[in-house]
């Protein structure tokens, strides 16, 4: 379900996008008022695992920039976030797909921080770690506003996955909307 068609997906040589995506509501299902806390908490979104198979191979870098204040919180540390990221990683290997590096800010809402979404310094973080990073040549997945703006400052296209959570969303942020990767990821391949 597309609403209006950047000129992203429009590139003839898709060997230098990136995608961003965002992971609680895109990668794995979102605990209502919780955190993934261990691998066992982790759950795929529907399709996300065959999804990621189909079209991993037509971005040159795949990343994941996501919050996890519950490390700021206290109710997880960066080792066990760690482990939930490898567990991560590895299920999706084994599906054939791909996911390059996992950004997180583990820093509170309200602190200020530059690494947390909507703010880009994840997205710096992998440009250094990619140097041929182009931000107008990427493309953010994500379930919230502060997603789609962190997209937008940085000139990528967005695109918003409606989990229903959001009764309205501001037209200029999303070039997109899909109801899940899933649909996203065949409506790239189609």
């Amino acid at each position: 379900m597309k609403k209006r068609k950047p000129t992203l997906l429009n590139f003839h040589n898709t060997e230098n996008l990136t995608l961003f995506l965002d992971r609680d509501g895109v990668i794995n299902v979102r605990l209502v008022d919780n955190y993934v806390k261990s691998p066992d908490d982790f759950r795929f979104t529907d399709g996300f695992l065959s999804g990621m198979a189909k079209i991993a191979r037509l971005f040159k870098q795949i990343v994941v920039v996501t919050n996890q204040q519950g490390i700021g919180k206290g109710l997880m540390t960066i080792e066990e976030l760690n482990n939930i990221h490898g567990f991560l990683m590895e299920k999706v290997a084994l599906a054939g797909g791909r996911i390059d590096k996992i950004y997180f800010c583990p820093d509170l809402n309200g602190s200020g921080s530059l690494n947390r979404k909507p703010e880009v310094g994840m997205a710096m973080q992998a440009r250094r770690d990619f140097p041929d990073i182009n931000f107008r040549k990427s493309l953010m997945i994500g379930d919230s506003v502060t997603d789609l703006e962190f997209g937008r400052k940085l000139k990528m296209s967005t695109v918003y996955i409606d989990n229903g959570d959001l009764a309205s969303l501001p037209d200029h942020l999303a070039d997109y909307r899909f109801k899940s990767f899933a649909d996203f990821s065949e409506w790239v391949i189609s």
